[in-house]
């Protein structure tokens, strides 16, 4: 079998493994360096549970292979907290109750962060589009939609407390 020598960096850290390159970036991410919190649903790209963010584009990482992933920056659910503080996305989930199951949580918020870090104010019609490919099968969506635009407005207010 062939071997593949992956490096890419994950949540901030370079890492390099020796892999099958029939690997999907998801089975590197779960199997490989035992970061969990990206989630495999339906594996064909259409519910978004996988959803990771590839050198800033979210991406179903059960539709990348692994080694498409060489020397690119990777950033999975496990990687947005900072210094055991809760990212603002996180911590509007838990205040909007837009959490149920959670099995599609770690997707939508990092479709939520793609977002955001691209459009600080979007609109709800904006927020609906951006999290279309990550499917929740509890909650509905409109708690969902209400996080992110409480995450957006804590994120503007710790950037302007940040520049002032």
């Amino acid at each position: 079998m062939a071997v593949f020598h992956l490096k890419m960096k994950v949540n901030g850290e370079q890492v390099a493994v020796d892999i099958d390159p029939r690997l999907r970036l998801l089975d590197v991410l779960r199997d490989v360096l035992h970061l969990t919190g990206t989630k495999e649903g339906c594996g064909e790209g259409e519910c978004g549970a996988c959803s990771v963010i590839l050198d800033g584009e979210l991406v179903d990482s059960c539709l990348v292979l692994a080694p498409q992933a060489q020397g690119k920056e990777v950033v999975t659910i496990e990687g947005i907290a900072a210094e055991g503080k809760l990212h603002p996305l996180q911590e509007a989930f838990i205040e909007a109750g837009a959490v149920q199951c959670g099995f599609c949580t770690p997707g939508m918020i990092l479709a939520a962060k793609a977002l955001l870090d691209r459009n600080p104010s979007p609109s709800r019609q904006e927020i609906a589009r951006a999290i279309s490919g990550n499917l929740c099968r509890c909650t509905g969506y409109a708690k969902i939609i209400k996080a992110v635009e409480i995450a957006a407005s804590k994120l503007k207010t710790e950037a302007g407390a940040a520049s002032a």
